[in-house]
């Protein structure tokens, strides 16, 4: 039997995550747009790090937030391609409990009609791990501005129907 809870008014704790062995808090441009868009949509920053392209301090610093009761959605953003460093799906879908299978195919839907047949070099995944959401998006601002807008801004909001992820995150202790 499903349980129901109206959270249509839900400010979610999200953690962002940039994986880049690049970036740094002045130039990373990607990372910066998720923040300002979680918050313009009401939801609460709970942290936020840069993270060298490394599947163990990807895995270290994701599974940390996992334990953490209080964050309820990790984004992340980089290391989704295939260049030789890229290994966000590699690092962090081995710590989900269940995958989230439409997400990567949406996304690549979704920007096929915004960059063509490029969208296949992309690996985007998500899934659920401890009742905490991940996504995992590719590095470029316009890829974390397509996730955003076209997919996570609408599952992230408790109103969304039929269905939406508010649901999924709001339970035991996490509350």
């Amino acid at each position: 039997m499903s349980h129901h809870t109206d959270n249509s008014g839900a400010a979610l704790n999200i953690a962002v995550l940039t994986v880049s062995d690049t970036r740094t808090e002045e130039n990373d441009t990607s990372g910066q747009y998720l923040v300002e868009a979680l918050r313009a949509s009401g939801h609460k920053l709970a942290d936020k790090k840069i993270v060298r392209d490394d599947v163990y301090q990807l895995r270290a610093q994701v599974s940390q937030w996992i334990a953490d009761g209080s964050i309820e959605v990790i984004i992340t953003t980089g290391g989704t391609g295939f260049a030789g460093r890229d290994s966000t799906p590699e690092a962090l879908a081995p710590l989900f409990d269940k995958t989230v299978e439409g997400f990567g195919e949406l996304f690549r839907a979704i920007s096929y009609e915004e960059i063509g047949s490029s969208t296949i070099q992309s690996r985007a995944l998500a899934g659920l791990a401890n009742d905490t959401l991940i996504c995992c998006v590719p590095g470029s601002t316009g890829a974390c501005r397509t996730a955003w807008e076209k997919i996570l801004r609408e599952q992230l909001d408790g109103s969304h129907r039929p269905c939406n992820f508010v649901e999924h995150l709001r339970r035991g202790d996490k509350r």
